[in-house]
């Protein structure tokens, strides 16, 4: 009861705060919220029963690993903020450099409407755990889940309602990052007043173990929706609340990673990408209300978020042909595509292995117009290809955590 009780309270409190503090009006909390709205979705919840049965006590090592990478390509889109920005407002049409550009963002355009595959399918996971759906009909269940809601964001869309999608995005993040302090309270209460914990499985660590690494690389992405706003803030801003937007995910991840260690034997054992709920059950009954509600919150708004951003994209790429209205129905169609062609796992790597790309892209974009400003030295330009060729090789091995 005193778990529940501390996790509730922090809870509300949290979200109290995150919503009518003084600071939630800045323009710099509101620059920090994009990119933190797509990067938290429920990855932390499906990393730990993932991690735990590949790399076993091992799993936060991993977990800091791919933590790594992320924060190693976000430097990279940092460096393209301030130099391909500026390098493209002066480039023409016809530029090298800007026709890279334009399929680094068509590559993005795509990616996040698998993405929004993604975090919807993990979405419907989680709301059919609880009610013991019969297996014969869950895949059929959740994939119509997944349809009627990109349907209604698709409806939302139209009719000048896009700022309505975006409340919806902004609107679920404080409550998401309240349950998340709530799930690490009632953990680290747990701690204290536990005596007893199941024994740690034996390290793995292999060859083998990187593929399915790399094809979690989707469950760290969404700082690069920074790179895309530049007409709403600039660019020190942009790189400055990007930086603390991955600051605070990374914390989250690996303190939830951190105190779930007595419960590494019990997640290597979960069963699915909702495992996790009936780990968190144990630790306290009211906890796995908290991990279903935070799971919903997180995927809707991560899902909400990249449908505008792959929905204008795809506009600014067809250089205006597109409606932004039509690019958003045309991201939703193609999300409902891939949620009925995979699996909940199949569909992680598949947007790891296209955000992967992007970020490949990027490197060789930042590499580029490196070379012709001369702005960089070689540090910068071996990082950028280490960076690169990483990526690179998540595009092509990035494998199903099942499978």
């Amino acid at each position: 009861m005193l778990i529940s009780i501390a996790a509730l309270a922090t809870a509300i409190l949290a979200t109290l705060w995150l919503t009518f503090g003084r600071f939630v009006r800045s323009e710099s909390w509101r620059a920090t919220v994009t990119p933190l709205a797509s990067i938290i979705g429920s990855g932390f919840l499906i990393c730990g029963p993932i991690l735990a049965r590949e790399f076993g006590r091992a799993a936060i090592l991993a977990e800091a690993a791919l933590l790594l990478i992320a924060y190693a390509a976000g430097t990279v889109i940092r460096f393209n903020i301030i130099h391909v920005e500026n390098y493209l407002a002066k480039a023409s049409l016809n530029d090298p450099v800007a026709w890279l550009a334009r399929v680094t963002q068509g590559v993005l355009a795509l990616a996040y409407a698998i993405s929004v595959a993604y975090y919807l399918k993990l979405l419907a996971e989680f709301l059919l755990k609880p009610l013991g759906t019969d297996p014969a009909w869950h895949a059929l269940a959740s994939n119509g889940i997944v349809t009627v809601i990109i349907l209604a964001i698709i409806a939302l869309a139209f009719g000048n309602g896009i700022k309505r999608v975006e409340h919806l995005a902004h609107g679920t993040v404080s409550l998401k990052i309240g349950i998340i302090a709530g799930l690490l309270v009632g953990l680290a209460c747990w701690w204290l007043t536990s005596h007893s914990a199941d024994p740690l499985p034996p390290a793995r660590v292999s060859w083998g173990s990187i593929p399915l690494l790399l094809g979690l690389v989707i469950t760290v992405q969404g700082f690069e929706t920074s790179r895309y706003l530049g007409h709403a803030y600039s660019q020190e801003l942009r790189i400055r609340t990007m930086r603390h937007a991955q600051w605070i995910a990374s914390a989250i991840y690996l303190a939830f990673l951190a105190l779930l260690t007595p419960f590494l034997g019990r997640a290597a054992d979960a069963e699915g990408v909702a495992g996790i709920l009936d780990i968190m059950t144990i630790v306290a009954p009211a906890l796995g209300i908290f991990v279903l509600v935070g799971a919903l919150s997180s995927q809707l708004s991560a899902a909400v978020a990249d449908s505008i951003g792959s929905g204008g994209l795809m506009s600014e790429v067809s250089r205006r042909r597109l409606s932004v209205s039509a690019a958003f129905a045309l991201a939703g169609v193609l999300a409902i595509l891939v949620v009925w062609l995979t699996d909940p796992f199949e569909v992680v790597a598949i947007s790891s292995r296209a955000f992967a790309l992007f970020y490949a892209l990027q490197c060789a974009l930042a590499f580029v117009v490196a070379r012709r400003t001369g702005v960089g030295r070689w540090p910068q330009f071996a990082g950028f290809v280490i960076v690169g060729l990483i990526c690179l090789v998540a595009t092509l091995v990035g494998a199903p955590a099942e499978g």
